[in-house]
């Protein structure tokens, strides 16, 4: 019991470093959803160009932090892994990079980005790039703490710089001289990627140590061992973008060109109302990866594993219920136009589809532990045929709602299928009545409420106190050890 609580620790901290970088676009919404500062449409814009921003940092990665984290615990000379994965993201990046720049008019007509945010995304990109190693080398070496403070940093900066530049810059530049140099009219987009460029350029700044510290040692051999390692997980990552990012691009692409930015902008804020499950599953995997892989080779570690999906699925549902809930009276203080709401019939399948890849990615620990990455990436690939596919088909005919469709329609095949070949590669005993009691009951109260007797508070919370009795209930035992100092 005591790895749990460790476990739960250094989940949390992870959890609240990560939740505060994501949490950035969440309360950027009520900035960005603000009529007098973006139009729905050029909000619409935004979250097209931050999709292809999710591939390009899929691409610059190429599964290298994966690898890293296997390799380093795998390894007698973590010194090597740490510099040889240090040395391959440092070339490959600026060589990437610098071949994008050459073709930049070429791929700004291709992705119909224009070039004057094309050119801040690929230094942004650049400055992510070298960020992830020693990023990597943090949690591995167990420091959640500076992981944490580092990522607040980035995420204050990155906040600060959005409210000056969006709201307060324009008005100093009335009567300031030196203000009124920097503004710029019509200029809004540009300032979200600058204030971007500038927090991830201070990033990189605090993490350049890391690489003064290192001894610059390349290993072939264990270069080989990891991109033979990292490269399913690249295919898996690419696949996982198209996943989560290619419905803004083929509603951009599908929808008449009149309405496309508009209907992408309602989506997308609509969408951003299941970040709360999102940040819930990223935190948890964070916490996980690496307890994962240190504790592989301990007595009986199965036994643990299927414990923590357990406890993910009862946090989850629970999470699941509460968001759909309160939805409507979270609404108002997060997006803050009407002219959004439109699209809030998305809400339950986007909230469900996340809690899917949540459950996902705890139950890949089988591909990860036995070296077959390679399976990550066939079920990541016939989960973006089905995104593809099902978006191809939907938005003509029933327009973003298609898109939720897809997205649930994906990761949920996704879930199954990992659990299918994961019983069959690294059995594990899940409690499969009770991982299917939550599931089932979670997601009946939420399509009911929500679809049948939205904004009805009394069954609503009737509800959800019905299924919180239940999961505490279940797991009170549970929990009273996991409390228990």
């Amino acid at each position: 019991m005591n790895g749990f609580k460790s476990l739960f620790k250094q989940t949390f901290i992870y959890g609240l470093a990560t939740v505060l970088p994501r949490m950035l676009s969440f309360i950027l919404v009520p900035l960005y959803t603000n009529p007098a500062v973006l139009s729905t449409a050029e909000y619409g814009r935004v979250s097209f160009i931050f999709a292809y921003f999710v591939l390009f940092n899929v691409v610059l990665a190429y599964g290298m932090e994966t690898a890293f984290f296997r390799f380093f615990n795998k390894e007698d000379n973590q010194e090597k892994v740490t510099s040889t994965s240090a040395i391959s993201l440092i070339v490959s990046s600026f060589a990437l990079l610098g071949i994008a720049f050459l073709f930049r008019n070429q791929i700004s007509s291709l992705i119909n980005i224009d070039l004057k945010y094309l050119n801040l995304i690929f230094i942004i990109l650049l400055l992510d790039a070298l960020v992830i190693i020693p990023f990597a080398w943090i949690r591995a070496t167990a420091r959640p703490m500076r992981y944490a403070i580092i990522k607040i940093v980035n995420v204050a900066v990155n906040l600060g710089l959005n409210v000056f530049l969006l709201l307060y810059l324009k008005d100093l530049a009335e009567g300031n001289s030196f203000f009124n140099s920097i503004y710029k009219t019509d200029f809004e987009i540009s300032y979200i990627f600058i204030s971007n460029l500038i927090a991830s350029g201070l990033t990189l700044l605090v993490l350049l140590p890391f690489y003064t510290q290192i001894k610059f040692k390349f290993d072939m051999v264990i270069w080989k061992k990891m991109m033979r390692y990292a490269m399913p997980v690249l295919i898996a990552g690419i696949a996982y973008s198209v996943n989560e990012t290619f419905d803004r691009i083929l509603l951009e692409k599908l929808l008449p060109a009149d309405t496309a930015e508009e209907q992408i902008g309602m989506y997308s804020a609509c969408y951003k109302l299941a970040l709360f499950m999102t940040l819930f599953a990223t935190a948890f995997r964070l916490g996980i990866e690496p307890y994962f892989f240190s504790h592989s080779n301990t007595e009986n570690p199965q036994k643990n594993y299927a414990k923590i999906l357990e406890y993910f699925v009862a946090f989850g549902s629970v999470i699941l219920l509460t968001v759909v809930v309160f939805a409507d009276l979270l609404k108002p203080y997060i997006i803050r136009s009407e002219a959004y709401y439109e699209a809030m019939w998305i809400l339950p399948f986007i909230l469900l589809a996340n809690f899917c890849l949540g459950i996902y990615h705890n139950l890949s620990v089988w591909y990860k532990i036995t070296d077959r990455t390679k399976f990550g990436a066939y079920i990541s690939i016939f989960g973006a045929i089905v995104t593809l596919v099902l978006n191809y088909v939907l938005i003509p005919i029933i327009g973003f709602k298609g898109s939720a469709i897809a997205t649930l329609s994906a990761y949920a095949l996704m879930m199954l299928l990992s659990f299918y070949f994961g019983r069959k590669y690294y059995p594990i005993p899940y409690n499969l009545k009770r991982i299917s009691l939550y599931l089932g009951v979670s997601i009946l109260f939420s399509f009911l409420f929500f679809y049948r007797y939205r904004e009805n508070y009394m069954i609503g919370i009737g509800m959800l106190i019905v299924f919180l009795g239940l999961v505490i209930v279940l797991e009170k035992n549970q929990l009273k050890q996991v409390l228990k100092r």
